[in-house]
């Protein structure tokens, strides 16, 4: 299912739904969207390294032989005048493996660039693996880290690869065991799946505040607005 673009109205939905969770927790929630978290350039290439090392089992397959030369067959020739022949056989047939090799380099090289193809082929765990590590760069670099009491949580969702990562300060995971994220990244994941990244964001900021509220509640009169509300949307890597 394809997922449904951001409108003004998606974006003004989660900026209310995380002013309103701010207002009951001194913990500081921002969310990242990004269209793709990682290129993923090194996929074509590793596919079309392994599809060219097959092609001498498909030359074989496909009933290509080479064979020594039949010495029977060169009456009147001399062993060095055979002997060149052998040789000419055998670089005919590595040159021949070669060409099939860089055409099927080539040919899956474009076929695997096509993003969705390039998607699909990534293995699932580098795909997590660079999610992770865009949402730790997003962490350091909107400053999540330097929040007056440590209490920054970062919810980033990927559209591209459908996946999402929370990332809480140290104040917060400190007194929050790991597991109690689980229920708001579930719901996200689960409806962001459907396609509906708004609706998805909303579910999670809300049971994210409840979490929060709950160890960190508000302080009437001491409780500063250190981070941006609005939604950040980064365009592909």
């Amino acid at each position: 299912m394809s997922i449904s673009p951001l409108t003004p109205q998606d974006r003004a939905a989660i900026e209310a739904a995380v002013r309103a969770a701010e207002a009951r927790t001194t913990g500081e929630i921002y969310c990242v969207v990004a269209e793709e978290s990682a290129d993923y350039h090194a996929t074509p290439l590793a596919w079309g390294a392994g599809v060219a090392l097959l092609a001498p089992a498909i030359l074989l397959l496909a009933g290509v032989e080479v064979t020594a030369p039949d010495i029977g067959m060169f009456g009147g020739w001399t062993a060095a005048q055979v002997e060149e022949v052998g040789e000419a056989t055998a670089q005919a047939a590595l040159v021949g493996t070669l060409m099939l090799q860089v055409v099927l380099f080539a040919v899956t090289l474009f076929l695997v660039a096509i993003p969705p193809v390039r998607r699909a082929l990534t293995p699932r765990g580098m795909k997590r693996d660079r999610v992770r590590q865009r949402a730790e760069e997003q962490f350091l670099s909107k400053n999540l880290h330097a929040t007056r009491e440590r209490t920054g949580v970062l919810i980033y969702v990927s559209l591209a690869e459908r996946m999402a990562e929370l990332i809480a300060d140290e104040t917060i995971h400190e007194q929050v065991a790991e597991g109690t994220w689980d229920k708001p990244m579930a719901a996200l994941v689960e409806v962001l799946r459907r396609g509906d990244v708004a609706t998805g964001f909303g579910r999670a900021i809300g049971l994210c505040a409840d979490i929060l509220a709950e160890r960190f509640p508000a302080r009437p009169g001491d409780n500063p607005n250190e981070l941006p509300d609005a939604l950040v949307v980064l365009p592909r890597a």
